[in-house]
């Protein structure tokens, strides 16, 4: 299937590991022009030599999204080097897991800015020029931004409680965004994995073995039972979902809030 995508300037922030990293990926091989994001040089080193190795070039640069100031130097950074922006990936937030009764007023404020913030500045920097540049020239071909947010914000979880509100905020964002923003053709959709195969996994495994009272591999091996196709995903699936949504076979999906738990959540 042609997706459209060759050419496009593809910013991809948290795109250093994970599920960042799996779309960097996807979006190079369509042809794309894909710049990451990332704050920690060690990661953004290791993400240019994994892609170097399968013949995949890409813009690399490191940014702390936490304050609005630089999501706009880095939007200006990628869009001066690289072009404007055609499409955004955000998926450089990761909310911290709590105890229930360690949460206070400061893991709840440090969670939204470690998760909310770090999406909404840089998509309202990336909205502004879209539609500036859908104003100026209304037959231009609309840019296009994909959230990857989380299942937390659709089921509570008692160590995932703070991150759950952070998820669930971006998900009224993204649609609420989304609904606004189509009368310039520009689209907004989000897909929300449950538990995927990444670092991050390890982290809630350790918190879930621990509550148990088991290790970490027993701990997968029953949260994978729970799971109706029977495993976590991987982070290449996710991206396969939002290089469809950014391309222009979804060109009539806009305020889509995609689930991939593989079954876990009944969603009508």
């Amino acid at each position: 299937m042609e997706l459209g995508l060759k050419d496009k300037v593809v910013l991809v922030t948290g795109g250093s590991k994970g599920i960042g990293l799996a779309c960097a990926r996807a979006f190079a091989l369509e042809g794309a022009k894909v710049a990451i994001v990332s704050r920690d040089p060690a990661n953004l080193a290791r993400a240019r030599e994994q892609l170097a190795s399968e013949g995949l070039q890409v813009h690399l640069t490191r940014a702390d999204l936490h304050e609005a100031h630089g999501a706009a130097d880095i939007v200006e950074e990628v869009s001066s080097a690289v072009g404007p922006i055609d499409v955004l990936i955000n998926s450089a937030g990761a909310a911290r897991r709590y105890d229930p009764e360690t949460l206070d007023a400061a893991a709840f404020r440090a969670t939204m800015e470690a998760k909310y913030f770090p999406y909404i500045y840089p998509q309202q920097e990336v909205l502004r020029r879209m539609a500036e540049r859908a104003k100026a020239d209304p037959s231009a071909e609309p840019g296009t931004i994909v959230n990857i947010i989380g299942m937390g914000g659709k089921m509570a979880s008692d160590i995932h409680i703070a991150g759950g509100a952070a998820n669930a905020a971006l998900m009224l964002a993204t649609v609420g965004l989304a609904h606004y923003y189509a009368r310039y053709g520009i689209r907004i959709n989000a897909i929300n994995p449950g538990a995927t195969l990444t670092e991050r996994v390890e982290e809630a495994l350790k918190l879930d073995a621990d509550k148990q009272g088991v290790d970490t591999a027993e701990a997968l091996a029953r949260g994978q039972a729970k799971v109706p196709l029977g495993r976590y995903a991987k982070p290449e699936e996710i991206a396969d979902v939002a290089l469809f949504l950014a391309s222009r076979r979804a060109s009539y999906v806009t305020g889509a809030i995609v689930p991939m738990d593989g079954g876990s959540t009944p969603l009508i």
